[in-house]
């Protein structure tokens, strides 16, 4: 059976995936030549059975660095970041509108530094920031523009921004600058017609739906455009494991294909009767067609997301075999959507949303193709109805750990509910969507009845989301956790009677019970998060985790929920001992609200209530504070002096004096030292040459190895004397990717280089992590992106 698979289509599919998986770990992208042996491959492939897995692996390398070359061909020099530059092109897009700013991708067609016309990435990312017009996908407009190299955070555990951009073909990112001579050159350049169908959609379904609470999953049900379903939302359907519900998924997809083969069979069989139709075209053929016309045209709406994607190629082998009068095996169909879905984009393996799809087709392939033991009374019509469920979420369960650092217990529960209740609300969507552009008035009703439908069901989603202890958060398992995990759930999905069935619990155990490494005893874990231009920073001692500030927070994005968050998951801390916020200021204390909304925190220090106290700001500039009283009511000034032990490792607060008057936050900003085997780590915050005076008079430790730049390597900041007394051995700073204040200032970089500090920056590096032993010793520190670099990233 194993040497039938390996021959086969399944196991030369499975070979050409984890070749593609295989080049996508590189760090480096191979020369092109390389793509020529793929005629040679097939060959090998054919004539000789003993090599066609290794054929179909290499054939999957080779396949997928062809698709990188043409991707990456395109990219914007260096030495045009932060230039204005002018540019003529077409918005590809549909625009999506935040607080701030609209965000579209925009196919650039000619580049202009001046009167030089550049070679230019054809597509890319833009934000418009101020006085943004009305924008409609196929509009070509001239542009004033100031571009950049992809570049995003880089930390364990946090979103992959530019994996994303390279994903979607984005080579440059920037903002329209503010200039008069932006223009619309044409309002209707024809170009992309799909795309712009689906913005007059989504636009006319809103305008349908004014003031209703779930307008924006009733649009996403339609045409897959999630940009007005609100977080609080998104959170309610992440917790109760129903997200691929909103997004269009392979279900909705077969839903659709299905009623259409119905409707139309039907209706050919018994109205086409009168003329003789069904004599020459056979019903079943009939319906046949319409299942993949509607197919198509719901996977055309969703913008071919990779889960339609896959749905439509099932529908349209399944309907072909039945137009060729064979059947056809649902597990062969299985491998031939997924062969077509990687011949057609070999980089669909880098969204989540592949692996979940195809995952959960598999599991019900093999889950309900025999019968998963469980006693015999408790067969009853639930068992029916409710076990797909079941073994969706035991069969998911890793991959969602690897993903995510997380899965809903929930999800079982919600989704027996929620899936045939959603499942109605589609086609009436649908209907509405298909009315909403030419006869509002009849889409109007159809669509207020389907959020209707919604709204009943959200009580039920919300209350299942809000219950403590349903989510179970684990750091992400190792290689051979994995492995085990996805052999248990193999194991227990295969049908009652394959022998050692219950030995699946076992495998699964290592990965939900994994206790995550800590530091030793009296050791001292440092990490320096990626935000962006702004400071977090995360220190864990064998039993106790201190954030020291929480990162920015712009609109629509905070590095609270996207990187503290991600990364105490993947590290496997469930809870903050400390959270302590050096000042208010945004870039800082930004993501504050979210890591308190989404991990328990203990104890909270702030030098906010150190201003209040002294009123040196009134109510309204300390509302404006990214940590405002609503968010410190249980916070505690910090003040010098204070210190506590945790597991051998002193901590000490020192700055700022409570007798001390302060002209601006920074100079209240909570310093603290960190003592750890008699090695010195220094956090200054944004503190400026006056607090570093103060410190300096005080009789402070002030000594570091560790220090991170005062005030990210600001001019105010960092003067020679406070240089001299810390004398540290690193120091970091915490940078956004050219920022535009120019932080770290040469002047500043050369005052530490001239003592001989080994410098990290976290715009170039990435997170960067330190382990300091209890004997004082300290490890080589590591980067991020060195450590995993892949061949799509920049510089």
């Amino acid at each position: 059976m194993v040497l039938r698979f390996c021959q086969g289509l399944g196991g030369g599919v499975a070979a050409a995936l984890g070749g593609i998986l295989t080049f996508q770990q590189l760090s480096f992208l191979p020369a092109v030549e390389w793509a020529v042996l793929i005629p040679v491959l097939l060959v090998l492939g054919w004539r000789w059975p003993l090599l066609r897995l290794s054929a179909w692996f290499a054939g999957g390398m080779c396949w997928t660095l062809l698709h990188a070359h043409f991707l990456l061909s395109s990219a914007l020099s260096p030495e045009l970041e932060g230039l204005d530059l002018r540019a003529e092109g077409v918005i590809i897009s549909v625009p999506e509108r935040s607080d701030r700013a609209v965000h579209f991708e925009f196919e650039i067609e000619r580049l202009w530094r001046g009167d030089e016309l550049l070679q230019a990435p054809q597509r890319v990312r833009l934000s418009w920031y101020e006085g943004a017009p009305a924008l409609a996908v196929g509009e070509r407009w001239e542009l004033l523009l100031r571009l950049k190299r992809p570049h995003g955070f880089a930390n364990p555990g946090s979103f992959d921004y530019e994996a994303w951009l390279y994903r979607k073909g984005v080579r440059a990112t920037g903002y329209v600058r503010e200039n008069t001579h932006n223009r619309r050159l044409d309002a209707d350049t024809r170009a992309y017609p799909l795309q712009r169908l689906r913005q007059r959609l989504g636009e006319a379904m809103i305008s349908a739906l004014p003031e209703r609470e779930l307008r924006g999953v009733v649009v996403a049900l339609a045409i897959g455009d999630y940009q007005y379903i609100a977080r609080e939302q998104w959170g309610v359907f992440r917790n109760t494991g129903t997200t691929h519900l909103v997004a269009i998924s392979g279900m909705h997809v077969a839903m659709i294909a299905a009623l259409c083969f119905v409707a139309v069979r039907w209706s050919w069989a018994h109205l086409g009767s009168y003329w003789g139709l069904p004599l020459r075209w056979p019903a079943p053929h009939v319906g046949a067609i319409a299942a993949i016309v509607g197919a198509a045209a719901y996977t055309a709406l969703a913008g071919f997301s990779v889960p339609t994607q896959r749905a439509l190629v099932m529908v349209i082998a399944a309907m072909l075999a039945l137009l060729c009068g064979r059947g056809r095996a649902l597990a062969r169909t299985f491998g031939i959507a997924l062969l077509c879905v990687l011949l057609y984009d070999p980089l669909a393996v880098m969204d989540a949303g592949f692996w979940l799809s195809f995952g959960a087709v598999a599991i019900i392939l093999l889950g309900m193709g025999g019968r998963v033991g469980v006693p015999q009374g408790w067969r009853g019509w639930w068992w029916r109805l409710g076990r797909l469920h079941i073994l969706i979420t035991i069969g998911l369960a890793p991959g969602l750990l690897l993903l995510f650092q997380q899965f809903s217990l929930a999800s079982p529960f919600a989704n027996f509910v929620a899936v045939p209740w959603i499942s109605l609300a589609v086609p009436v969507v649908l209907l509405g969507a298909a009315f909403v552009l030419l006869f509002p008035m009849l889409a109007e009703p159809l669509l207020s009845v389907s959020e209707w439908w919604l709204a009943l069901l959200w009580p039920w989603l919300q209350w299942l989301a809000g219950i403590d202890g349903l989510q179970w958060i684990q750091h992400a398992p190792s290689g051979w956790m994995l492995i085990a995990a996805l052999f248990g759930a193999l194991l227990t999905l295969v049908p009652e009677g394959f022998p050692g069935r219950w030995l699946g619990c076992v495998f699964l155990l290592p990965a939900l019970l994994a206790v995550p490494p800590r530091p030793a005893a009296g050791a001292l874990w440092f990490t320096l998060l990626d935000v962006g231009q702004g400071l977090s920073v995360v220190l864990r001692t064998q039993k106790h985790t201190l954030v020291y500030d929480t990162g920015p927070s712009y609109a629509g994005l905070d590095a609270g929920s996207a990187v503290v968050l991600p990364y105490l998951r993947e590290q496997g801390v469930r809870s903050i001992d400390m959270l302590l916020v050096s000042h208010g200021d945004n870039d800082h204390a930004g993501g504050a609200p979210a890591v308190l909304g989404g991990m328990r925190v203990d104890r909270i220090l702030t030098s906010e209530l150190v201003l209040r106290d002294q009123a040196l700001f009134d109510q309204e500039s300390m509302n404006e504070a990214s940590i405002n009283h609503a968010s410190i009511v249980d916070a505690e000034a910090c003040r010098e002096g204070m210190s506590w032990q945790w597991d051998d490792v002193h901590f000490e607060i020192l700055h700022p004096l409570s007798t001390m008057t302060f002209a601006k936050r920074n100079e209240a900003a909570c310093v603290l030292r960190v003592e750890v085997g008699g090695v010195g780590v220094l956090l200054p915050a944004d503190i400026e040459a006056r607090a570093e005076a103060r410190l300096l008079r005080s009789g402070h430790d002030v000594s570091a190895k560790i220090l991170v730049a005062p005030h990210h390597g600001s001019r105010t900041s960092s003067t020679a004397a406070f240089v001299r007394a810390v004398a540290p051995s690193y120091v970091l700073y915490a940078v956004g990717y050219r920022n535009r204040w120019g932080f770290p200032r040469p002047d500043v970089v050369a005052r530490y280089d001239q003592l001989g500090a080994q410098a990290y920056d976290s715009s170039t590096g990435g997170a960067v992590d330190f382990q300091i032993s209890a004997t004082g010793e300290i490890a080589p520190p590591q980067t991020w992106r060195r450590l995993h670099r892949r061949y799509w990233y920049e510089g």
